[in-house]
């Protein structure tokens, strides 16, 4: 079948007006955020949750994911009690809070399964919102080219 060169030029035309404004959405698309978080000191686990939550989420960078593993899966669990950490005297957050507020903003919180297992610790034992991570999830945002990973 043979389009008439009227045809061609439209759809040429078409699409060289498109394509600025596909290309402009996609530069201002901010990469998300991927933290692997491995460990319960509280003054770590802190500086990750606020670096997550304030210089990331609230900046426009999504998802943003807050994956804890080895020790890190002791900070949401509901029956632990969380230090106050200097970092957070001000507002009288503990980690628990902190974990909360960033969920409540659009973060997500990931739980090793077994991390959680070896810890003795079900899904029930952790603070509301928090999701346990089985592989293709973690998979999903870890090899994601549109996500950056951090570890602390």
């Amino acid at each position: 079948m043979k389009f008439p060169k009227t045809v061609i030029a439209a759809v040429i035309l078409l699409l060289a007006s498109v394509m600025p404004a596909i290309t402009a959405q996609a530069e201002d698309a901010k990469p998300g955020l991927f933290v692997n978080l491995t460990t319960d000191d509280t003054w770590a686990a802190a500086k990750a949750i606020m670096f997550a939550h304030q210089k990331a989420l609230k900046n426009g960078h999504k998802p943003v994911v807050i994956w804890l593993n080895v020790h890190g899966v002791y900070l949401a669990d509901k029956k632990r009690p969380s230090h106050v950490h200097g970092l957070m005297r001000k507002q009288n957050a503990s980690i628990q809070d902190m974990l909360t507020a960033f969920m409540k903003d659009g973060g997500i919180v990931l739980m090793c399964q077994a991390c959680s297992a070896a810890a003795g610790l079900t899904i029930e034992d952790y603070i509301d919102g928090v999701q346990m991570g089985s592989w293709p999830v973690v998979e999903g945002y870890l090899f994601d080219p549109a996500v950056k990973t951090l570890s602390w």
